[in-house]
């Protein structure tokens, strides 16, 4: 049969349009590639298909020269060998040193030989410690790119597409964030850091990172109706002794106990089921050697509005913070971030939240403001009986200095005790300082206050409030 012109362009099109892939899990990752060679890498534990049907692997007696890590084993064996020889000549060495003295010799010429075997026997030790430092260095660099020194390949050839699985771990991938601060503006910047120490050099035309798994099981879920029916006591059981029992009744209480464990494993359990959000990110034209180096891309950039304030929660810690908050344009995968201002560094390792529909970021200790909290000592609290209700005061002081040159703002937060029940009733009586303090009194006992901090200022800020509750309930807080 004669093939037309069209069609036989069309079947040669047809494999030089292959498009090489990459699908990296969170428990695998799969590797798709037209091969040129039976040669795979230093993989350990993968499977291969080809066509959809398993391929088998074995291990390559020598490496191909051409390729990068058999280069860099090349050296490592290099380096394995001449250590073995200067171990070796220091072992002949030691051997010739070992043998019987002559019983009449030239003290001259035994002094020389003497001198020349001890400059010999230390330069070989030298040699050997600086090789065995060399050796590790080597291996472990190796390490770090293959798990194996055992190169594969496929026993057989295959034509077409060739498709890899890499266990977990050997390739991974995570996001980082960087944030660049201006006055009421955010640049984030969102890279991938990916890393390859699977054996395997990869170039791919398409890489596709999922933040989700390749193997899921959700439990099935079928609609199970809610039943409402008579109640009916259950009679209470009466055990007898074992001893008292005869044989029969031993057997026919066991016999019930048995059908009543059948009937309750027969409940249906409550169902399981779990979803990872398929966060994806796609790289065109990647080149991914096995380096165990980490390779940044960068993958969104964009910019939003942006609030800053310096903020304090006094009962739970001492140190004010700055915190900025923001609505992001995308999903933000990771709370680890890098601040900057332009190109100063502000923080390596910030954290960040989701929080009340925004996303906010704890960026520095605010260092120039000491803040202590202090309760009122104990004879100043008054207690009072009037009726059968008791009123009992109590309060604390807040003492804030601002210890830099220029004026602070802050937000302040701190609270009273918060009641469950209406047995116990509790509220604010005051805050007084010198200067009117500008506060807003929240639920759940909480306290917003919005404190200006001259130059060098130092403000005390006392807050007293007031719980009623019976006389003869004894209270906790």
């Amino acid at each position: 049969m004669i093939l037309s012109r069209s069609l036989l362009l069309l079947l040669l099109g047809g494999s030089a349009s292959f498009a090489s892939s990459l699908a990296v899990y969170q428990d695998q990752t799969i590797y798709t590639t037209m091969p040129k060679e039976n040669y795979i890498g230093f993989a350990q534990g993968i499977k291969a298909k080809c066509e959809g049907n398993a391929v088998p692997l074995s291990t390559l007696s020598s490496c191909p020269e051409g390729k990068r890590l058999c280069k860099l084993l090349s050296t490592v064996k290099n380096s394995e060998q001449e250590l073995r020889v200067v171990q070796s000549n220091i072992k002949v060495l030691n051997q010739l040193i070992s043998l019987p003295k002559p019983t009449s010799f030239d003290a001259a010429n035994f002094i020389e030989t003497a001198k020349q075997v001890g400059e010999e026997q230390a330069k070989l030790s030298q040699k050997e410690a600086m090789l065995n430092k060399e050796v590790m260095i080597k291996q472990r660099d190796f390490q770090k790119q293959a798990p194996t020194r055992q190169a594969l390949q496929t026993v057989k050839t295959c034509k077409k597409a060739l498709e890899l699985t890499i266990p977990r771990g050997y390739i991974f991938f995570s996001t980082n964030y960087e944030a660049d601060i201006e006055e009421k503006e955010i640049t984030v910047i969102q890279n991938l850091s990916i890393v390859n120490r699977s054996g395997i050099d990869i170039e791919t035309d398409r890489a596709m990172f999922y933040y989700r798994s390749a193997h899921q099981y959700v439990n099935p879920l079928h609609f199970n109706p809610w039943i409402v029916s008579k109640y009916v006591p259950v009679p209470k059981r009466v055990y007898k002794s074992k001893k008292m029992m005869n044989g029969k009744e031993v057997m026919l209480d066991m016999a019930m106990m048995a059908e009543e464990s059948v009937a309750g494993s027969q409940q249906p359990t409550a169902p399981v089921a779990s979803y990872e959000d398929a966060r994806e990110y796609k790289i065109k034209n990647l080149t991914l050697p096995s380096t165990g180096v980490p390779l940044d891309v960068q993958v969104l950039q964009w910019k939003v509005p942006l609030e800053c304030e310096v903020r304090a929660y006094p009962y739970a810690n001492s140190k004010a913070f700055h915190v900025c908050s923001f609505k992001p344009k995308f999903q933000i995968d990771s709370n680890k971030w890098k601040i900057k201002e332009g190109e100063k560094v502000i923080n390596e390792n910030a954290t960040g939240e989701y929080y009340h529909g925004k996303y906010y970021l704890y960026t520095t200790v605010e260092e120039d403001i000491k803040i202590l909290r202090k309760p009122i000592v104990q004879k100043e609290r008054e207690t009072g009986i009037f009726g059968g209700t008791a009123r009992k005061k109590d309060g604390f002081v807040l003492t804030l200095t601002n210890k830099s040159d220029r004026s602070k703002t802050l937000t302040l937060v701190d609270r009273i005790p918060a009641s469950t029940t209406d047995e116990i009733k509790v509220k604010l009586l005051s805050i007084n300082s010198d200067k009117k303090i500008d506060y807003k009194m929240l639920k759940n006992g909480k306290i917003e206050m919005k404190i200006i901090l001259g130059a060098n200022e130092t403000k005390k800020i006392e807050v007293l409030f007031e719980i009623s509750y019976d006389k003869e309930l004894k209270i906790n807080y």
